[in-house]
């Protein structure tokens, strides 16, 4: 097995003598790469980004900007990463370096006043640079409201960054005025190159171990030996669990790279999306082609987040309160679990059974999950919570409606926050199917949604409030729909 490395700034460096659980913000910081800062250690502040070389959608590479807090540097053996240090081009002997255009707009537009939380913003607004498809909808019709500017730049790539102390104008100043990159670019040119391939990785350290297979008959293999491992893929989930509740594992598998689960198909009948395909590479490669989860993509976390984050992650935590079971209940989606035995197809409805828990074995993983065709030509998704982005829902309610002639002959309504496990609304389905798309019809259909679920009280909201937001959410689905059905 080849010795552990990654490539920084275009230098390959050894990842020994890391421990196996170290992240990449601790393994550049221990090397002098210290404009990567630390500030929450799970996400949330955007202060840690850095830039990493990915399977491109538009190109063979997109830089893509991740919480380097987050990702265990085991996890990126073999890939390449840029860090705030290694955007500025090297000057003559004797001279400072050039700064980069993003850089540069940062500071003489007054982006920084700390200088804490600058490199993550600079890395977070290079990734959305380099996009390849940003500047074709430059001075577009449809990028003319506040969250895009003229140069095409999205603020949502800037969803996962705070800042305290500048204020948010200057720097969305910053973003709106780069420019496109130059043909002398070297990181622009970088893109018209493959990414590193995935590489099998075997690090191990004292009693613990970070592997990752070249397949996923491998992978599965090493499941059925280790039942106990803790299986990643961006590590959004787990990287918390290290920083802030300090937990390790003996043994920590890797699937993000896994060629198998990395497959997006769109067949006559269904469309099928490999459960270690980011949310981000999801989102590009559909399009829109599935209206409920492009609504779901903002408001799921943060851009950062979301380059990381993966459907078979968010699904095998089983939590309550995640935000994609609630659409894909709705989408009537399954799940494809795969074992060293071989494969079986669960639909979603039946996936969950308590806290937490699954129908899941011990060595079982998610695969793909599918979405059967056609869809539901009336959806939404609503997310109620303290912060319109990158927060955590109190209430999620996920609607796909078929309404013909007035006349409700489908509904499919999937919850989250108001259970134990992410549920479908079943009486509220019932007592809209069959009926007219109406104010009687709908504010009755309300008072069964509000009862739906066990809510709870905590920190994020009552019970009764979380009750009162699932009639509600019916009542403004209908305000929003009355129209578009009518005509």
């Amino acid at each position: 097995m080849v010795a552990a490395r990654i490539t920084v700034n275009g230098q390959e460096k050894p990842i020994s003598p890391a421990a196996p659980h170290t992240t990449v913000l601790d393994f550049l910081r221990e090397r002098g790469l210290t404009g990567t800062k630390e500030g929450c250690a799970e996400g949330e502040c955007g202060a840690c980004s850095v830039l990493v070389a990915r399977p491109g959608v538009n190109k063979p590479t997109d830089w893509v900007a991740v919480n380097a807090c987050l990702v265990p540097v085991a996890a990126l053996d073999g890939q390449e990463i840029v860090t705030s240090e290694g955007l500025a081009t090297a000057g003559e002997p004797g001279m400072p370096p050039t700064l980069h255009p993003v850089q540069e707009e940062m500071a003489v537009r007054g982006g920084s006043q700390c200088g804490y939380c600058t490199p993550g913003f600079v890395c977070s607004m290079a990734a959305e640079y380099y996009r390849p498809d940003r500047c074709a909808h430059a001075d577009s019709a449809d990028t003319t409201d506040a969250e895009h500017g003229p140069n095409g730049f999205d603020l949502h790539a800037l969803s996962g960054n705070l800042c305290r102390c500048t204020g948010y104008r200057p720097i969305r100043d910053a973003a709106f005025a780069v420019g496109a990159p130059t043909d002398e670019d070297p990181l622009a040119r970088r893109r018209e190159q493959s990414p590193p391939a995935p590489v099998a990785t075997e690090y191990a350290q004292d009693d613990s171990a970070f592997l990752r297979k070249s397949t996923l008959a491998e992978t599965l293999r090493l499941l059925r030996e280790r039942p106990d491992a803790v299986v990643v893929a961006g590590s959004t989930d787990w990287g918390v669990e290290v920083n802030i509740r300090s937990r390790r594992a003996d043994c920590v598998v890797a699937i993000d790279r896994l060629p198998e689960l990395r497959e997006l198909r769109v067949e006559s009948d269904r469309i099928e999306i490999g459960a270690a395909l980011t949310l981000t590479e999801i989102e590009r490669r559909l399009d829109g082609e599935v209206p409920l989860l492009a609504e779901l993509f903002p408001q799921f976390a943060s851009r950062l987040i979301r380059n990381g984050a993966t459907l078979g992650g968010n699904l095998g935590t089983g939590s309550p309160i995640g935000d994609s079971p609630p659409v894909l209940l709705a989408l009537e989606a399954s799940l494809v679990l795969a074992d060293a035995d071989g494969e079986r197809e669960v639909p979603l409805a039946d996936y969950f059974t308590g806290y937490r828990q699954s129908v899941r074995r011990p060595g079982e993983l998610i695969r793909s999950v599918r979405i059967p065709l056609p869809l539901s030509p009336i959806v939404a998704f609503h997310k109620i919570a303290k912060r319109r982005f990158d927060d955590i829902s109190s209430v999620a309610v996920a609607f796909a409606l078929d309404i013909e002639d007035g006349i409700v002959r489908k509904a499919r309504i999937g919850l989250g926050g108001v259970a134990a496990t992410p549920i479908r609304a079943l009486a509220t389905e019932a007592a809209l199917e069959g009926r007219p798309w109406s104010a009687q019809t709908v504010e009755g259909a309300a008072q069964a949604l509000q009862a739906q679920g066990t809510p709870m009280n905590d920190h994020r909201a009552s019970a009764e409030y979380r009750s009162a937001m699932l009639g509600q959410s019916l009542l403004k689905l209908y305000a929003q729909t009355t129209e578009a059905v009518s005509s």
